[in-house]
């Protein structure tokens, strides 16, 4: 009898850990795909044809419609199963990832893109939900969120790394073929592993759903469109007033609605909108700053795709290994302090890297500041995931989640748009680093505002936190 419950209870903790793996797997497949396609940039255009504006939404129309639906993927999961949602959000992601992968044409690619992101939509807020649906206990909940947040701040960079390794030994169309066998086997598994949840009634905020992603996308255009025809062309000035007017709506509409996307009490919390802003600025800035340096590696470095990949190692491992010192450091200083200082270094090296010229080798001028943004990222990213979620009440932890995932994503595709549009203002013809001073000496300054904001508003993390949870 003793073993028969030691087997059933042996069975039931590895059914648990390989639901989580699961879970964990789709988390890092989501999650490096906005930026898996950047280091195979150079040959999509050749490929496919793409002019260097329209290149950009090649990231850009993953981004925003992950972005801009993931409130209302969050609410749908609330209405069909978590599993439910998840295993369909999984299956589109798939499906547009075999389209994207076997695209003739710039248009049919893009199209790809904007269903992926879709699918993501729908499956990533669905995501937190199920590692939390696999622990037993606060301590494994802790131990969930702790991997959630590393899968998730290395999931860019090691995307980067990947795709360079398919791109130089395959093509560029296997960094979005990878994601098939993948997600085939996560959606056949996950079935098995965890149990439904409970469908919740609701009402869909349609309205909230559509102004938040066009708004989204007539903001990210309007930089874009900046870039390629100037900020007082017929397409720059309508775009963000377009934005502005859909904004405006979105907060409207949330106010009014009987049962929001959004709940805007979140927004109460001063520590939690700072927290949300700094986000939003900081992984705009670091997702420009992969960017820009995969061209400086392949343009004027003269790197294959596998060796620019390969160029982010350093970063993906310092964040790995500063993330595991956050969580002392979090108990001792609070939030507000390593946020702020994780947004000065972030800074400083942007401010490093805007001395990048034809001369330059990869070490020192680009390793030194690559690693000092590494650091500033890790004091970033891991922090201001927890300040967002900290003391969220559970009924409105799916929201959070899709509220916070919603803000990288979108904070992504803009700082991408914003950076590149002020690059290609400043840049003259026939000389990549001639742009980089501007655009990178832009990123500091944005890396500074959010230094401001993070010290000025985002408070709590010393006595609120607990250090063994963190930890998990």
């Amino acid at each position: 009898m003793a073993s028969s419950i030691r087997g059933s209870a042996t069975s039931t903790s590895r059914r648990r850990a390989l639901a989580l793996i699961t879970v964990l797997t789709a988390q890092f497949m989501l999650s490096m795909d906005l930026l898996i396609v950047v280091v195979a940039l150079p040959r999509i255009q050749q490929d496919l044809g793409f002019n260097p504006a329209s290149l950009t939404w090649v990231l850009n129309a993953f981004g925003l419609a992950f972005g801009g639906l993931l409130l209302l993927g969050g609410r749908l999961g609330d209405m069909m199963g978590q599993v439910r949602a998840f295993r369909l959000g999984l299956a589109v992601f798939v499906l547009a990832s075999l389209l994207g992968g076997l695209a003739p044409s710039p248009a049919i690619l893009l199209i790809a893109r904007v269903l992926q992101g879709m699918g993501a939509a729908l499956a990533g807020p669905s995501v937190l939900a199920l590692v939390m649906l696999t622990a037993r206990d606060e301590t494994e909940q802790a131990r969930g969120m702790s991997l959630f947040i590393a899968v998730s701040t290395i999931g860019a960079s090691a995307g980067m790394i990947l795709g360079g390794a398919l791109t130089e030994f395959l093509s560029w169309r296997w960094s979005l073929l990878i994601n098939v066998p993948v997600g085939i086997v996560v959606v056949m598994a996950i079935g098995r592993l965890v149990a439904e949840t409970h469908p919740k009634q609701a009402r869909l905020d349609v309205v909230g759903a559509l102004t938040a992603t066009l708004g989204s996308v007539a903001l990210v255009y309007g930089f874009i469109s900046a870039a390629e025809h100037g900020w007082g062309s017929i397409g720059t000035v309508p775009s963000f007033i377009a934005a502005l007017v859909l904004f405006v709506t979105f907060v409207r509409t949330e106010r009014r609605h009987s049962e929001p996307l959004l709940d805007l009490h979140l927004l109460d919390d001063r520590s939690r909108v700072g927290a949300l802003a700094v986000m939003a600025l900081i992984v705009g800035v670091h997702f420009a700053v992969l960017f820009m340096l995969v061209q400086y590696f392949q343009r004027i470095l003269g790197y294959s795709p596998l060796v620019a990949g390969l160029a982010y190692m350093p970063l993906t491992a310092t964040v790995f290994v500063i993330s595991q010192f956050v969580p002392p450091l979090l108990a001792r200083f609070g939030f507000g302090l390593l946020l702020a200082f994780g947004s000065v270094l972030v800074a400083v090296s942007l401010i490093g890297l805007a001395w990048l010229t034809e001369g330059d080798g990869y070490f020192p001028a680009v390793l030194i500041p690559l690693l000092v943004h590494a650091v500033g990222i890790a004091l970033v990213f891991a922090p201001g995931t927890v300040a967002i979620m900290h003391g969220v009440p559970d009924e409105h932890a799916g929201a959070a989640s899709g509220l916070l995932q919603m803000d990288q994503q979108i904070g992504g595709a803009l700082g991408i748009a914003v950076i590149t549009s002020i690059y290609a203002f400043a840049s003259v013809p026939d000389s990549y680093v001639s742009g980089l001073p501007a655009a990178f000496g832009s990123g500091a300054a944005i890396a500074c505002l959010a230094a401001v904001i993070a010290w000025s508003s985002v408070r709590g993390g010393r006595q609120d936190v607990s250090v063994d949870a963190l930890r998990g």
